[in-house]
C-alpha cells in the first residue's frame, strides 16, 4: 500500500484488502455515503448491502497508484481487482474527523 495514503484512508485500504467487513464499515461515519458510479447507498445498513455483493464480498483488491490530498479527503487512483468489477478506479474520499463520511467511485 502507498505509503502516501493518510488515515482514516490508509487503514480503510488494508481493511478492504483483508476483506475485514466490520473494519471496512466502522471506517465510515454512521450516515456514510458510498456513490458506486451514481448509485448511492447511504448509512452502514446500505453500504454493507452494497459491499456483501460488490466489494468486500467480491473479494476485491485496491492496489493503489497514486493518492492526492483534496479540499476535505484524499482521492486515491488504484487498480480494482475482484470477482465483481476490474479495472482503474479512482476513489474519492471526504473525512470528517477520523472517519469516511463519503466515498465516490468514478473510473481512474
Amino acid at each position: 500500500m502507498s505509503a502516501n495514503v493518510p488515515e482514516p484512508v490508509a487503514s480503510f485500504v488494508d481493511a478492504v484488502n483483508a476483506h475485514d467487513e466490520q473494519a471496512f464499515l466502522d471506517a465510515f461515519t454512521p450516515d456514510g455515503v458510498v456513490d458506486d458510479w451514481g448509485r448511492e447507498f447511504r448509512g452502514r445498513a446500505a453500504i454493507r448491502a452494497w459491499s456483501d455483493v460488490e466489494f468486500i464480498g467480491a473479494r476485491g483488491v485496491l492496489d493503489v497508484r497514486s493518492s492526492e490530498p483534496t479540499e476535505d479527503g484524499v482521492t486515491v487512483v488504484g487498480d480494482w481487482r475482484s470477482q465483481h468489477a476490474n479495472g482503474l478506479s479512482s476513489f474519492a474520499f471526504t473525512v470528517v474527523g477520523d472517519r469516511i463520511a463519503r466515498m465516490t467511485i468514478r473510473e481512474g
